[in-house]
């Protein structure tokens, strides 16, 4: 599902089907797509449709295995609830309470891996895919998913969802790609429906404990069962009590279960618990949107980054210290409202960060820890502003990424910034279209000037890259 903690077990990726609005997703267009066999570990039928749903298939299904061959301790099959053969007459609606992706614009995830900083971010793409299924053509959103460990790029996947005329929302696939160094490092984890397998329900119109549902189910390539442990929670999330929380128990394909919290209004919410690997929203807009214009307290803090990003770099540092002092201003002023909660540890450890690298005059942390209070406002500022404004903004933010990088002189850096910045780009290509073209020649030769080491050339190509986004941003009404 896009998630960190998901097992990747794929050994294919699928090819593209018909979509209905060409696909402008420039770094999926390097995927060559392959055929392999299914690996051992499923005691499934070939002569079963990929696509069929019914009982039969299921029944096979539910004798998956561990990679090491053992039976997987799946739910009985009375209380699956995603046996049926759902129908759907207006697929893109997705307005599960419980998985409200078709409303969601962007949601943001914090957490920990291994020890790892981890952050995600979810985007509702315009674009929409049609999926042969069963026999019918069903038109489904895509939604872009993009991790981050230890602030680098680790994976992305491009899910697929519809929701059935029952309310229950279905899992259609993804793309994943797995970045090592900067690099797509393999896709295992991708997968699609009607091809290698069936769609699988991601969330029941109304859960309720006990009930179990797969939403992955092919065995040896993808698979997950969750069971319903209770309904009606009240959580906390950013903006305070959210009631109605489902928690559930996922089994995954090697034999570990994981628990996971899905809210209403932000759909999965948390995965893993504290202690251990931890994943959990920490905003989601539109549900935590605020009202008015963008708070003062904010700008200051947005364009004192950006000012001492400069400073550092010529070692200003009188410059430095007076607008570090103003940004710590404006934060103790514009915290006493209450904030959600994650951001707000999140801009304090980053102003705290920020001042250590001042106090030690190092120019090159001090540029890398201006750069993550900027994040940390953008953060915040979505609760204001809309999210391509953002985007547009984070475009510049990893441009300046890409410039320490770049002097620092480390390409597998330089490489995964020009990553996020290909796939941050696909988010705004409605709003940028008029400069489309532009914002794409310069992304090339910053991609040419990486892959061949050429270190000032990709400088140069940054420039002009962001000489071209001022004036996108200056156009924009």
């Amino acid at each position: 599902m896009g998630s960190w903690s998901d097992e990747r077990h794929a050994t294919r990726v699928s090819e593209q089907t018909e979509v209905t609005v060409t696909l402008r997703i420039s770094t999926l267009m390097a995927v060559v797509a392959a055929a392999v066999a299914l690996a051992a570990g499923c005691d499934q039928s070939p002569s079963v449709p990929a696509g069929s749903n019914a009982t039969e298939t299921e029944a096979r299904s539910s004798q998956c295995r561990d990679p090491e061959g053992n039976l997987l301790p799946v739910a009985p099959m009375n209380t699956r609830v995603d046996l049926g053969r759902p129908a759907f007459s207006d697929p893109k609606s997705v307005s599960n309470p419980l998985f409200p992706i078709g409303t969601l614009s962007r949601v943001i995830l914090l957490g920990e891996v291994d020890g790892a900083a981890l952050r995600v971010e979810t985007t509702l793409l315009p674009e929409t895919q049609i999926i042969a299924w069963n026999g019918k053509r069903i038109e489904t959103l895509l939604s872009q998913y993009v991790a981050f460990l230890d602030g680098r790029i680790h994976e992305v996947a491009l899910d697929r969802y519809a929701q059935a005329d029952d309310g229950s929302v279905w899992y259609f696939g993804e793309d994943v790609f797995n970045y090592e160094n900067g690099v797509i490092a393999d896709i295992d984890g991708t997968w699609l429906a009607g091809k290698d397998g069936p769609a699988a329900m991601i969330m029941p119109a109304d859960p309720r404990v006990g009930d179990a549902w797969r939403p992955e189910n092919i065995c040896g390539l993808v698979f997950e069962e969750v069971t319903a442990t209770s309904t009606g929670v009240t959580v906390q999330g950013p903006r305070g009590p959210v009631e109605g929380a489902l928690v559930v128990q996922e089994l995954h394909m090697d034999g570990s279960f994981e628990d996971k919290i899905f809210a209403p209004g932000y759909g999965e919410f948390s995965t893993g618990a504290p202690g251990s690997d931890l994943e959990a929203v920490a905003l989601a807009v539109p549900t935590d949107a605020v009202p008015g214009s963008l708070p003062p307290e904010l700008e200051t803090l947005s364009l004192g980054a950006a000012e001492i990003f400069a400073a550092a770099q010529a070692e200003d540092w009188d410059a430095v210290v007076a607008t570090f002092s103003a940004m710590n201003a404006a934060w103790d002023a514009f915290r006493t409202d209450p904030l959600p909660p994650k951001l707000e540890t999140q801009m304090s450890a980053a102003l705290v960060a920020l001042g250590e690298t001042v106090d030690a005059r190092e120019a090159a942390a001090t540029r890398q820890t201006a750069i993550d209070a900027a994040r940390a406002t953008l953060d915040l500022e979505l609760r204001h502003r809309p999210r391509a404004e953002i985007d547009f903004d984070l475009l510049v933010l990893w441009i300046r990424q890409l410039l320490v990088d770049a002097e620092a002189d480390d390409r597998a850096a330089m490489l995964g910034d020009i990553a996020t910045l290909h796939w941050i780009r696909d988010r705004i290509a409605d709003d940028a279209s008029p400069a489309l073209a532009s914002i794409d020649f310069e992304l090339a030769g910053l991609q040419a000037a990486a892959a061949t080491q050429r270190t000032s050339a990709a400088i140069t190509a940054a420039a002009r890259l962001q000489g071209t986004l001022a004036r996108v941003t200056e156009a924009r009404p």
